[in-house]
């Protein structure tokens, strides 16, 4: 949890205040790539290079280790919890797995999210045509129960 002082040294007291920032830049961070050929899939924080760079490894998601600009990555709340800093690719695939970080990925709304969105982008013609026609038939049946309940 990070704290923010205000006041300074000769106040008689200090404004505490929790940080709105739940998501850090820290070894052990899952991060979801934004762009570059494994642009979807889901690495981990393993060494910060610089204030512009990390180094990812996504063992099992098939990320080579490499150097990453922070500006194509997005911080998960997904956290590998006791990885040493600049951690071989065994040890992170030990970890991964260990902790299950692929299944809590895939079983997090985030994810099931972009999986439908994707879903929806690769429907063809006449599948956008039934998702029409079972739209439809579903706010039928949706505005005669209403209309029963209202009855009754």
């Amino acid at each position: 949890m990070a704290l923010i002082f205000y006041g300074d040294a000769d106040s008689t007291f200090l404004n505490v205040q929790e940080s709105n920032f739940k998501r850090f830049v820290e070894v052990g961070r899952v991060v979801l790539l934004k762009s570059g050929p494994s642009a979807g899939n889901i690495a981990v924080i393993t060494e910060i290079i610089d204030h512009n760079r990390a180094m990812i490894d996504g063992p099992t998601t098939n990320v080579p280790r490499q150097s990453y600009p922070f500006k194509h990555l997005t911080l998960t709340p997904i956290k590998l919890t006791k990885l040493p800093r600049a951690a071989g690719t065994g040890v992170v695939k030990k970890q991964f797995e260990k902790e299950g970080i692929v299944a809590k990925w895939t079983s997090s709304g985030w994810a099931q999210k972009r999986a439908a969105a994707e879903k929806r982008r690769s429907l063809n013609d006449f599948a956008r045509f039934n998702v029409m026609l079972q739209k439809k038939q579903r706010t039928d049946v949706v505005r005669k129960a209403v209309a029963k309940a209202k009855k009754a």
